[in-house]
């Protein structure tokens, strides 16, 4: 690492250990980010609840953290100081392509509308570490890199459409693509067909991007998290919903498990797994995002508004919140009531992009 990034990974590192002992402050201090922070997306190093920022120093009480870190996407207990930069992988959706491997191990799952109608899953991997496959590994649309950039992440890929493409060339996007620049970090599982066996491994990718001489860390945005949001109190049940994209025939369904307080995913009725380890997916909160969707081309590819907000829903522990969603430039997406950000429980989000061409309601179902 030059001298350079060595001092942004130190500046990183204070900045992160000041703004994530402020946020667990506040959750052990039992504030809540409804009702108390701002909508505006601040940049990472000062993101913190402003319930703390509202205080004047001498009334700020910092009890004994519970846990020495906490994991930046999932607010979850860890046994060191996670700097690493993610990786954002667009995982194949397709039926012939599930199982899928490793998506039990994402701090964050985002679904978004591909051409055709079909959806394809974009894992963020940045807490855990394991050893397993990834996969498998598809193409990669404009509005794949934006999102994977709302994390400073590292994209995983195989190919681009000519549009996305042309970006990543353009702008010099650090990807590692098996197709076009970084096929030596990737392989063919011989027992799937192609298009659906490209692989790779947490491994193989960090040897990638050592290699490309990418950064290895990276300023992750803070995001806000709380053990018993105050916006759940008078929130609608919701232990079963449904979402549709687009097409009728693939339909995603969760259950809410009260006994391990998690959302549980299905496709057309039958259980979402990991083919490492044969475990459902998984979901402590999930979000359903209504955003712009513009049909460009014969083929059906797709512009998909990232930015300018709209409606939302927001589901946990087996509870449905009407929110809002937003994003400034430099930040995350952020889910919003009442102009106050929302917080999440502990845990991994999904989120799923609809399009707002029908109502949100006519998407998703819940009772």
């Amino acid at each position: 690492m030059t001298q350079s990034n060595q001092g942004q990974a130190t500046s990183f590192g204070k900045t992160f250990r000041i703004a994530q002992q402020l946020t667990l402050a506040a959750v052990l201090a039992g504030l809540t980010a409804c009702g108390e922070s701002e909508p505006v997306l601040q940049p990472t190093e000062t993101s913190t609840s402003t319930a703390i920022a509202s205080e004047s120093p001498a009334e700020t009480v910092i009890p004994t953290p519970s846990a020495a870190f906490l994991a930046p996407l999932t607010g979850l207990p860890a046994d060191k100081e996670i700097t690493s930069r993610p990786f954002y992988v667009m995982i194949n959706n397709l039926a012939p392509a599930r199982p899928q491997s490793g998506l039990t191990q994402a701090d964050t799952v985002w679904e978004l509308l591909a051409e055709g109608g079909i959806t394809r899953l974009v894992a963020i991997f940045q807490s855990k570490e394991f050893t397993d496959p990834i996969g498998p590994i598809r193409s990669i649309r404009p509005y794949f890199i934006q999102l994977g950039e709302f994390y400073g992440g590292v994209g995983v890929h195989a190919g681009a459409s000519n549009d996305a493409l042309a970006i990543l060339q353009r702008q010099k996007k650090q990807t590692l693509d098996e197709i076009n620049n970084a096929g030596a970090y990737f392989y063919r599982d011989k027992a799937r067909k192609a298009p659906h066996n490209v692989y790779s491994t947490l491994e193989k990718l960090r040897v990638g991007t050592e290699k490309r001489k990418y950064t290895s860390t990276a300023a992750i945005p803070i995001l806000s998290f709380d053990k018993a949001p105050a916006e759940l109190a008078n929130a609608a049940e919701a232990t079963q919903l449904e979402i549709k994209f687009a097409l009728q025939s693939y339909k995603v369904s969760y259950s809410y498990d009260s006994d391990k307080a998690v959302y549980s995913r299905f496709i057309n009725g039958q259980p979402h797994i990991d083919k490492n380890n044969n475990e459902q997916l998984m979901a402590t909160n999930l979000v359903v995002l209504s955003a712009k969707h513009v049909t460009y081309d014969d083929v059906g590819r797709l512009e998909v508004d990232l930015t300018s907000g709209g409606e939302a829903l927001l589901f946990q522990n087996g509870k449905a919140i009407s929110c809002k969603w937003e994003r400034k430039e430099g930040d995350v997406i952020r889910i919003t009531k009442g102009g106050q950000e929302l917080p999440f429980l502990p845990g991994v989000t999904y989120y799923h992009v609809v399009p707002n061409s029908m109502a949100l309601d006519k998407h998703v179902i819940f009772h």
